[in-house]
Parts: C-alpha cells; sequence; structure tokens
C-alpha cells in the first residue's frame, strides 16, 4: 500500500471492472465522478465508495483524491485528463490514452511540469504472462525475433450511430481494438522503422478492418489486423531463430502461452489465468504499478513509459493517415 487514494472519472463498463479489480487488490477507492448524480451513487453504492461526486470538476477538485482514473471514451481523455492534471491530481488513462500524438504530447508536458504521473492503462503490459514472456526474451531462449504476428477481432455493433462507428466520437476498430496489438508490436519490437496500412471503411467513414504490416530495427517484421466486424481467434505469435511462442487466445488478457522450439519441442507452459473471484480480472496489476512508479518517484514510467505512449499514437496516426481516416475535432483543429 502506498496510501494513494482512488478516484474513478466516469461510470461506464470499463470503469466498474476497473472499481472491481481495485477493490479485489485492496486498494483505496475513495471517489468516483460522474455528469449526473444518480449515476454516481448508484456507482458508489455498488462498489462501497465514501464519496459520489454529481460532476467530473467536483471529482478533481476533491482533496481526498491523489489519483484519478480516466475511463470516458478516448475523444474525451484528452480534456479530462488536462482537468484532472491541473488540479495536481495523478492520472491512470484509459487507452487509446488520447485521439493523436499531439493530444498526447500535451499532456506529457503538463504532467511534467506539474510534477505528475499521467500513464497509459494498456493493463496487458502488466499481466503475468506478459512479465514472463519479456524474462524469456531477455533470456535468448528466442534468439533473434524475425516477426510478430497479433490480432484483435470481435463482432461489435453495427448500428452506424454507435460511438464505435461514428468518427464523432472517435469510431473506428484502429483506436478501439487495434491500440492492442500496436502496442504489443512496439513492446516486444521496439518502433517501427516502416508502416504500410490498409483498412475497409464503412459508411461512416470509420475503420471497420485494419491490417498493418511493419519493419523494425534489425529487419524484424510484424503484422497485426484489427476488426470490429467479426470475431478471430485474438492470438499473438513471437517468432524467433531460436524458438517462438505462441501466445493463447485472448492473448492481451490473462491467458495461457508455450514456447516451442523449431523441431515442436515444447520448452515451456506458462499459465497466467486469473481466478476470478480472488484474483479479478487483472486490472490491478495496471493500477500496482502506477502506485509504485508514484512511490519511486519514477514519473516518466518503465513498463509502459509516457514517452512510449506518445509515439505509439505517432504511430496511429501515421496508420490513419494512411487509410484515410480524420476526426472531426482534428479537422476542426486545422481549420
Amino acid at each position: 500500500m502506498t496510501g494513494l487514494r482512488w478516484g474513478i472519472l466516469a461510470t461506464g463498463g470499463i470503469a466498474g471492472s476497473f472499481a472491481s479489480d481495485l477493490r479485489t487488490a485492496g486498494l483505496d477507492l475513495v471517489a468516483v465522478g460522474s455528469r449526473s448524480q444518480e449515476s454516481a451513487d448508484a456507482f458508489a453504492a455498488r462498489f462501497d465508495i465514501p464519496r459520489a461526486h454529481s460532476s467530473y470538476e467536483a471529482l478533481v477538485a476533491d482533496p481526498d483524491v491523489d489519483i484519478i482514473y480516466v475511463s470516458t471514451p478516448h475523444p474525451m481523455h484528452h480534456a479530462n485528463t488536462r482537468l484532472a492534471l491541473e488540479h495536481g491530481k495523478h492520472v491512470l488513462v484509459e487507452k487509446a490514452f488520447t485521439l493523436n500524438r499531439a493530444e498526447a504530447e500535451d499532456l506529457q508536458q503538463l504532467a511534467a511540469e506539474r510534477g505528475l504521473l499521467v500513464t497509459e492503462a494498456m493493463w496487458t503490459r502488466y499481466l503475468p504472462h506478459m512479465l514472463r514472456v519479456r524474462e524469456i526474451i531477455a533470456d535468448g531462449t528466442l534468439g533473434d525475433i524475425r516477426a510478430v504476428t497479433v490480432d484483435h477481432t470481435q463482432l461489435l455493433p453495427s448500428d452506424p450511430a454507435h460511438r464505435l462507428n461514428a468518427l464523432e466520437l472517435g469510431g473506428g476498430a484502429l483506436l478501439d481494438l487495434g491500440i492492442y496489438p500496436i502496442s504489443f508490436i512496439w513492446d516486444i519490437l521496439g518502433a517501427p522503422t516502416g508502416i504500410h496500412s490498409v483498412a475497409r471503411l464503412i459508411e461512416t467513414g470509420a475503420d471497420a478492418e485494419v491490417a498493418t504490416v511493419m519493419t523494425h530495427e534489425g529487419g524484424a517484421v510484424s503484422t497485426s489486423l484489427s476488426s470490429s466486424r467479426a470475431a478471430g481467434p485474438n492470438t499473438a505469435l513471437i517468432l524467433g531463430t531460436k524458438a517462438r511462442i505462441d501466445i493463447d487466445g485472448v492473448w492481451y488478457s490473462p491467458t495461457t502461452f508455450r514456447v516451442v522450439a523449431p523441431d515442436g519441442t515444447v520448452l515451456e507452459e506458462f499459465d497466467g489465468r486469473l481466478d476470478p473471484e480472488n484474483g479479478g480480472r487483472g486490472m490491478q496489476f495496471e493500477a500496482l504499478a502506477a502506485e509504485r512508479l508514484v512511490r519511486e518517484g519514477n514519473l516518466a514510467g518503465d513498463l509502459l513509459p509516457i514517452a512510449e505512449t506518445v509515439a505509439i499514437m505517432g504511430t496511429l496516426d501515421e496508420i490513419r493517415r494512411q487509410i484515410g481516416v480524420s476526426y472531426p475535432s482534428e479537422e476542426a483543429d486545422r481549420g
């Protein structure tokens, strides 16, 4: 326990999962803020939260809150996070971190000026199976990594008015789903040296499917596929010269993997699944990491440094440029 007192900004489904996992980990959840008192009260009662605020402004002004989890849709992340930082709160921001790199850079700069932590809630980075994957890579078990391939494919609502399909709400597969494989590829191979992207756009102009082929330092290649209109295996492969890692579905949540030699021999099997009753969903690990970073004074981050989050947003910007997707707020800014 670091003594940090958590507030949750917004009361949607992901906020409920996070609140439940905070309780599982025994962390100090003291306040919630919503745009209505009724919603805040209902959420507070559900998770036994002492204070329920009827506005985001009231939440960030609460003197008994140290760190805020921003769980609004990503078009609102920049404004909501900036509000919290301006009120002296550390912030854990749901992914995708912002709409674009410019917004991400603004939050990075503000947090640095205020001496605060701002970090992306890419929960996969902190899960037990991913910690073990990094150890295996660092040990040289895989040899030289030559390729990574990964998908995030779901059958989601097709209603054009749904936020997933509405450009004014940041809709599209890339920022909702593609952020996971792109961040995973960055985690394993680092920054891309070349990016090629294709997509299928729907009637609203949002991307329903996005595929990428990227090159990386040393000549390694990566491929990713994201779709909001069809459900796939949601697996990941890390291919090395000495062995490979097969991560089972759903690869970005607590799961299992195998390390396999070129002749098919299984060198290691790892089970990172959690007991839902006692281990939660797995979102507590990112919260524990945020508390550790604040305790250590490491406001730049480590498993997912804020500089890397900003750079990943730049990669997503380039993918969107190539597939022809922009958001109305960006066009207004340019206008």
